[in-house]
């Protein structure tokens, strides 16, 4: 059986779309042996298994410009390719000091699949240092994945490297927002609670590229009655939460999984209000179409949002930061019903036949094959 070993910043049950990606791709092959390796979220190191694989979390005692920091990760990780051999390593990318450590570690034998998640365009400043490692780290790769045409298309970062460069979208389990009938008495307790009013739904952390101070400005300017329902937290939380006096925002804080299915298939609109190519994807966005909530997005130059969502077919896009266009459009699908409804069903089709594991299973596949599994 030819080993996998995938390289991830944290794993299940750390919540995260990188995380969420890994655990998916690691899951669906059960017909090779994989193993995780990855940062804990503490200082100890500790070993265990999740659905049958095995997962080492290395302690780390601190982070500079969101990069986990451990001396021991270097140790483990050359042990864990001595000792254990893989063929492959799936290094799941941004992360650039483990990047660093694989560069000194990796055997010319093994093959390297570099899952690009996105572009390092936060940290400017320490960038310069990063650099030389993300570029040694893309001339030793044998495949790159990247989860849209539009990142791979517009990151000059790849364009060196376009030749090895293949797309892989992300994908969503869709078993866990299928609504089984004796939960859709969950969802109408929701519509009860709101009176019966439009509900418009965002999930997701509370930080800036997510934009929601443009949702927040934007709820000035919808006049159809709804209520505004924000889920998740972050930095920015009590920030948002002192600058909206508006009585139809509501803050739900954390959600589980579970009532975040309910929210889903409750509200009428997804607010998906980002702004910045830190949004590579959406998988936010892709459960949310599944479950037939009509998103609203920004155009993102470069980003996979767009391309997840398609203008005028399964939701509306309007220019990015504009917060009264950003309005204009939640007012018109709240208002007409067989026009949401119409985008709804797209949304839902275009999912379950881009963005579902099955559907994406054969790309992998086929890129495993091509590296000699």
């Amino acid at each position: 059986m030819k080993k996998i070993l995938h390289v991830s910043k944290y794993y299940y049950p750390f919540v995260g779309g990188t995380e969420g990606v890994c655990q998916y791709i690691a899951e669906a092959f059960p017909e090779y042996e994989s193993r995780i390796i990855c940062f804990n979220d503490g200082v100890d190191t500790i070993g265990s298994e999740v659905n049958g694989i095995q997962v080492l979390r290395i302690g780390c005692f601190g982070k500079i410009a969101s990069q986990s920091l451990s001396f021991s990760y270097y140790k483990r990780l050359k042990n864990m390719i001595e000792i254990w051999k893989p063929d492959l390593v799936l290094f799941h990318h941004p992360n650039p000091l483990i990047a660093f450590y694989l560069l000194l570690v990796l055997p010319a034998s093994t093959k390297l699949l570099l899952h690009w998640h996105l572009d390092i365009t936060k940290q400017i400043y320490i960038y310069p240092l990063v650099k030389p490692v993300e570029t040694a780290l893309l001339k030793r790769a044998n495949i790159v994945s990247v989860t849209s045409p539009n990142y791979r298309d517009a990151s000059k970062i790849l364009k060196n490297y376009r030749s090895k460069v293949v797309v892989i979208p992300n994908t969503i389990d869709i078993t866990r927002l299928d609504l089984k009938k004796e939960e859709e008495s969950k969802v109408e307790e929701i519509k009860w609670k709101y009176g019966g009013k439009k509900l418009v739904f965002f999930i997701g952390r509370h930080v800036e590229y997510k934009g929601l101070r443009y949702l927040l400005d934007a709820e000035k300017h919808i006049k159809e009655d709804c209520r505004i329902l924000i889920a998740g937290n972050g930095p920015l939380t009590e920030q948002l939460k002192q600058s909206c006096i508006s009585e139809r925002v509501i803050f739900l804080g954390r959600i589980s999984d579970l009532q975040l299915k309910y929210y889903l298939h409750a509200a009428d609109v997804f607010a998906f209000p980002s702004i910045t190519k830190n949004e590579a994807f959406g998988l936010a966005l892709a459960e949310a179409m599944y479950c037939r909530c009509v998103p609203v997005t920004f155009t993102i130059e470069g980003s996979g949002v767009n391309w997840v969502s398609l203008d005028r077919i399964t939701g509306l896009e309007v220019e990015n930061s504009n917060s009264l266009e950003y309005a204009k459009a939640v007012d018109t699908l709240l208002v007409n019903n067989s026009l949401r409804v119409y985008y709804a069903e797209n949304a839902h089709d275009r999912v379950v036949k881009n963005f579902t594991m099955e559907k994406v299973k054969w790309t992998i596949e086929k890129v495993y094959n091509d590296l000699g599994l």
